[in-house]
């Protein structure tokens, strides 16, 4: 007498395979989020400290084009420990306009006034403002502007803009003060190449 032989998984044998399956889905799902929950700061902080590089790069590129403004005002109108205004030719705007980073809390800003009417001026002019570095911690021991003449001696303050050959910027950034990893230093240098000459 020949005994038939069905071949498959019985009832006990899908549970148990769908419960491990489970399980293995259930625990991978707790490790991604573990791992998103313990380094989303650090994602973040990357990216924070990234957009900053690139802004300290935009920023020491526009101080370099310092030159007269389109009205024959002095290349460097203001210059102090958070806040620099000069006149550079901007290629967006095809004209030499008035650009102001200043700093506002921890935010970075960056202000370009483009001239108009004849002659030319920026008095009454609105000035366009977008944002430059956020999670600015420059405290008063560490200006975000420094400037020197053109010998590389730093200029006392308040400066004296006609003395201003180059200009340095150290801008300190993290996303919370009160979670590691430390803060980031990010630097550059310009040299107003369109003052070299006058300044020797």
């Amino acid at each position: 007498m020949n005994r038939t032989r069905y071949a498959g998984f019985t009832l006990i044998e899908t549970v148990v395979v769908v419960a491990i399956t489970s399980f293995i889905l259930v625990a991978l799902g707790i490790l991604i989020a573990y791992f998103y929950r313990t380094n989303a700061y650090v994602l973040q902080q990357t990216e924070a400290v990234d957009s900053a590089r690139r802004s300290v790069e935009n920023a020491v590129r526009d101080l370099r084009e310092a030159s007269y403004g389109a009205d024959g005002s002095y290349p460097v109108a203001a210059a102090a420990t958070s806040t620099v205004t000069f006149y550079a030719y901007i290629p967006a705007d095809n004209a030499v306009d008035r650009v102001r980073y200043f700093l506002d809390g921890t935010t970075l800003y960056r202000g370009t006034t483009a001239p108009a009417g004849t002659p030319l001026s920026y008095a009454g002019q609105t000035e366009k403002t977008t944002l430059v570095i956020d999670n600015i911690r420059n405290g008063t021991s560490t200006p975000l502007f420094t400037y020197y003449d053109a010998q590389g001696n730093e200029l006392p303050t308040p400066v004296d803009v006609a003395n201003i050959a180059s200009v340095r910027i150290e801008a300190l950034t993290d996303v919370n003060p009160y979670r590691a990893p430390d803060v980031y230093t990010l630097e550059g240098g310009a040299t107003l190449r369109n003052l070299h000459n006058m300044n020797e």
